[in-house]
């Protein structure tokens, strides 16, 4: 790949996400000075007109569309690094995959789509591993914030206590900023498929399903459904969200570190909803509101009505005032098996489903490109804390906005 033109494709780059993105690229490192790239689409009208909004004539541009395999693979073949935007991933995303497989070339995107990731490593890994090609799913909020906060708990624990902790809590304190509209079309697909496959659905409720195989813990793990009072935070929870994607990123980097943490580690995710009364309503709020979404979702004649009249669409966000207003707040508390703690916190300086994302897709792209050498690892599917480590922490602390700190 030393003879390829570019460092890195941004694949679906006139998407909202893809946009940002873009955006970002062009101010931390410009265009065909130190770091090449290039933009592509299926609309050669539309990447012009970003060319244009970006001020950049001379960005380069591909044209290419998602279920094109020839137009994938020519276009793979002309960079190290493909960064996709286009989702949801279970309906277009397949293509690309195989694409970068089958030449060789590495890749990233922030998908949270476990079932989708799941058939990826199953169908692709084998011929990964010997065409060279590094896959990396969920490089945005799901799941950065959550596999490398854990990643560099753990090294802190290590480094005070001469042993990882073999249970963390991640607790999400505080963030402003909603879901993103291919997100939400993402969740609302897979609860579609889960609603008509039971293979799914149990599949669904394995925190290991996208561990290697063999991989499980004898331990239950936790798993907050509902309002539940935390006494080491004392504050109520609500179900969180992204929790069923990051659980399961978290488990298989455990894995693929060669067990770290612990074979019987054991993890979980939830949303402070505060203290007392308030706190307990507000969790009981949420956990119903999850539940009346889910069920929505699953049904036809209500998921015509979200989609149609509730939730934002693909290609929808907030202005970039909004999206520079956002942030969040996690909290991370890790015990080790004597009952010493250890707390610590990841921060994001944006709205954590647009402009915080695009920058972590963004710095995983290049350290991608730039820091991860093929003999340091090898082909196949990665997870963000198991292939960058140290390397995107510092990335991430320098360029994007995020914090990685103790709390003494």
């Amino acid at each position: 790949m030393e003879h390829r033109e570019y460092d890195l494709v941004v694949f679906g780059a006139t998407s909202f996400v893809g946009k940002i993105l873009c955006r970002y690229l062009v101010d931390q490192y410009g265009t065909g000075a130190d770091l090449k790239w290039a933009i592509a689409g299926r609309s050669e009208a539309k990447l012009g007109a970003l060319k244009r909004e970006l001020g950049e004539a001379a960005l380069p541009m591909i044209v290419a569309d998602a279920d094109d395999i020839a137009g994938l693979n020519a276009m793979c073949l002309q960079t190290r690094v493909v960064i996709s935007t286009v989702g949801p991933y279970a309906l277009f995303g397949e293509p690309l995959v195989q694409a970068c497989v089958q030449t060789g070339t590495d890749y990233c995107d922030l998908t949270g789509e476990v079932q989708w990731i799941r058939q990826m490593i199953v169908r692709y890994e084998d011929q990964a591993r010997s065409s060279g090609a590094r896959i990396v799913h969920c490089c945005g909020f799901d799941s950065i914030p959550s596999d490398l906060g854990v990643w560099f708990l753990q090294n802190e624990a290590t480094k005070d206590f001469g042993e990882p902790c073999n249970q963390v809590r991640m607790r999400v304190k505080a963030a402003r900023g909603g879901l993103s509209g291919g997100t939400v079309a993402s969740l609302i697909n897979v609860t579609k498929e889960a609603a008509s496959n039971p293979q799914l659905r149990k599949e669904l409720a394995n925190p290991f399903s996208l561990a290697p195989a063999g991989h499980k813990s004898s331990k239950r793990q936790p798993n907050v459904k509902g309002a539940q009072y935390d006494p080491d935070f004392g504050v109520w929870l609500a179900p969180f969200m992204m929790a069923p994607i990051n659980v399961r990123i978290v488990h298989r980097s455990n894995a693929l570190q060669g067990t770290p943490y612990g074979q019987e580690f054991l993890y979980d995710e939830a949303m402070m909803t505060g203290k007392g009364l308030k706190g307990r309503l507000a969790a009981l709020g949420i956990t119903a509101g999850l539940g009346g979404f889910i069920a929505g979702a699953a049904i036809k004649p209500t998921r015509w009505i979200l989609e149609r009249f509730v939730v934002p669409k693909p290609g929808e966000g907030p202005s970039p005032e909004s999206q520079k207003s956002g942030f969040y707040d996690l909290r991370f508390i890790g015990q080790t098996a004597d009952g010493r703690t250890l707390r610590t916190k990841v921060t994001g300086d944006r709205d954590p489903g647009y402009g915080s994302t695009a920058k972590m897709l963004g710095e995983a792209g290049v350290c991608l490109a730039r820091d991860v050498r093929n003999t340091d690892r090898a082909g196949g599917f990665w997870t963000p804390a198991s292939i960058f480590g140290e390397t995107l922490v510092e990335r991430l602390k320098t360029n994007a906005g995020l914090t990685f700190d103790r709390i003494d």
